[in-house]
């Protein structure tokens, strides 16, 4: 399933920059998780990785792709914010260069509840064989 990402407010300033909506987006299958803020942001992890997701109303003051010590903010908007934890922590891709390792990142998509759902929907190790318990989905 592929979710937009969110582009409200000053975030719709973003393609001036050539950060167009229309390849900006999360997508989830059954064994990964793919996020791409168009060329700036690229993040391709094992759904294995995914621990938890939850809403994040937390507030939000920048818009673009921004991090620090393995926490993320991809967005476009305040809005529609997801907190995905990882572990062990994924590589992205910064900016076509940058390498950081990712172990939160927080994405705004149009359906935040729909990426949550989805997320929630396969079993930690899906498709690799592993078992255990899907990621929490609520708030926290």
């Amino acid at each position: 399933m592929r979710f937009p990402i969110r582009f409200t407010g000053p975030g719709r300033l973003l393609p001036l920059l050539g950060t167009r909506p229309s390849r900006s987006w999360v997508e989830v299958l059954a064994d990964r998780l793919r996020v791409r803020l168009d060329w700036s942001f690229r993040l391709d992890a094992p759904r294995s990785s995914v621990r938890a997701v939850a809403p994040d109303d937390g507030p939000v003051r920048a818009w673009g792709a921004h991090g620090w010590r393995g926490r993320w903010l991809v967005n476009g908007s305040s809005s529609g914010v997801v907190r995905i934890d990882l572990d062990p922590p994924v590589r992205a891709r910064v900016l076509g260069l940058l390498r950081p390792r990712v172990r939160e990142l927080a994405v705004a998509v149009d359906d935040p509840a729909g990426l949550i759902a989805a997320l929630g929907r396969f079993p930690v190790g899906a498709g690799t064989g592993g078992s255990g318990p899907g990621p929490a989905a609520g708030p926290g």
